[in-house]
């Protein structure tokens, strides 16, 4: 059970890195000799930028969210992952904090630890897809920095994630 899981967590971060695949766009001849700023992700040789951890739509997007009392990460997420995990890998002195939350249901102790196997879930599909283990910091809140304080499914969702914090982008 465990290899197939890990095969299809492999098919997903494969297709993931696909989705994310920077495409190269060949410039078309033009008489307009006027200077266009650079919006693309990427450098000419499809690699990342330091200022793409705020340009990039793929590494903008930092919060990975769970179900109930779960530690599993979706399949909608693994794109993202593959995205940071390529990030880190380009840029071996950036460093990441995963920080671990819970919805307030659970005790205090249970949603600290739910929050820290949620945390190191993250960190191990990112050194999974290929960035080094020494990027990585993991730190659990639990349930006691709420996104949104309301008390029912909608305000529980928002708050049970791991948000993906650079601390220092190179």
């Amino acid at each position: 059970m465990k290899n197939a899981m890990r095969i299809l967590f492999s098919v997903l971060l494969v297709a993931g890195v696909a989705a994310c695949a920077k495409k190269a766009v060949k410039p078309t001849a033009s008489s307009d000799t006027t200077p266009t700023a650079d919006t693309s992700a990427t450098n000419n040789d499809g690699r990342y930028k330091v200022g793409d951890l705020d340009t990039d739509s793929c590494l903008r997007q930092r919060v990975v969210y769970f179900d109930l009392d779960r530690t599993e990460i979706k399949p909608e997420f693994s794109a993202q992952i593959s995205c940071h995990a390529e990030y880190l890998r380009q840029f071996p002195n950036a460093r990441v904090t995963l920080e671990g939350h819970a919805d307030e249901r659970g005790t205090r102790e249970y949603n600290l630890g739910l929050g820290e196997r949620r945390g190191n879930a993250v960190q191990s599909a990112i050194s999974s897809a290929g960035a080094s283990g020494g990027q990585l910091n993991v730190v659990s809140y639990g349930e006691e920095r709420p996104v949104d304080r309301g008390h029912d499914e909608s305000a529980w969702s928002k708050n049970r994630r791991v948000e993906i914090v650079y601390t220092s982008a190179n």
